[in-house]
């Protein structure tokens, strides 16, 4: 090969790594994973299913949300908060002794915790999801949509519909500035104390 020809074809094979180079992630700069690329849902969310759900019909005021929440992992998994687009607030509830030894309604301390394997059941007189100022009356046949809050950071959906259910009546009384307190199940929100008859439901 004369070296008229050689000179044009070492500039051409010059020029093509110079491509390959630029076209090359730098050391500085890793390629993203694809972990990183993509958000992974949460584990905990992914180990829950809940079953039976529903909601007791209400024109206004408050009601509650039931079901069985199962959780299919070897981990304890906890539900830490609520919400709907029913209600303005929705508070996870339980059901203690009293003072007096009578049953009422608190906020659950800590959330719900959904036993490694187990379950957690939510149904009226005991744990369950108390929906507050609601924002327009639950009707039976009505679907109403939850978003439960997980520990780890996660959420689950779930859809449960509205029936006609005469108990889980909640009463709620002023206590000064405390804002409201839980007491025996009654008619009306706030309409009675603790101690008072509970009235017919419609």
């Amino acid at each position: 090969m004369s070296k008229k020809l050689m000179y044009p074809a070492l500039s051409v094979l010059a020029a093509a790594a110079l491509a390959l180079t630029g076209c090359a992630p730098s050391a500085s700069t890793p390629a993203p994973s694809a972990s990183a690329a993509v958000a992974s849902p949460s584990s905990a969310s992914a180990a829950l299913a809940v079953s039976q759900p529903w909601v007791k019909a209400a024109s206004s005021g408050m009601t509650g949300g039931f079901g069985v929440i199962t959780n299919t992992s070897d981990a304890d998994v906890t539900v830490t908060g609520a919400s709907t687009p029913a209600a303005r607030m929705v508070e996870l509830h339980e059901t203690v002794a009293g003072s007096t030894g009578a049953m009422q309604m608190q906020p659950k301390e800590g959330g719900f915790v959904i036993p490694a394997g187990g379950e957690l059941t939510l149904e009226p007189g005991a744990n369950h999801l108390m929906l507050m100022g609601l924002t327009a009356p639950i009707t039976a046949g009505t679907e109403v949509t939850f978003t439960l809050a997980l520990a780890d950071g996660g959420s689950l959906e779930i859809t449960a519909v509205a029936k006609d259910f005469s108990g889980a009546n909640e009463n709620y009384v002023e206590e000064g500035s405390a804002g409201m307190s839980h007491g025996q199940p009654s008619g009306t929100p706030g309409s009675a104390p603790a101690s008072a008859p509970a009235p017919t439901s419609k």
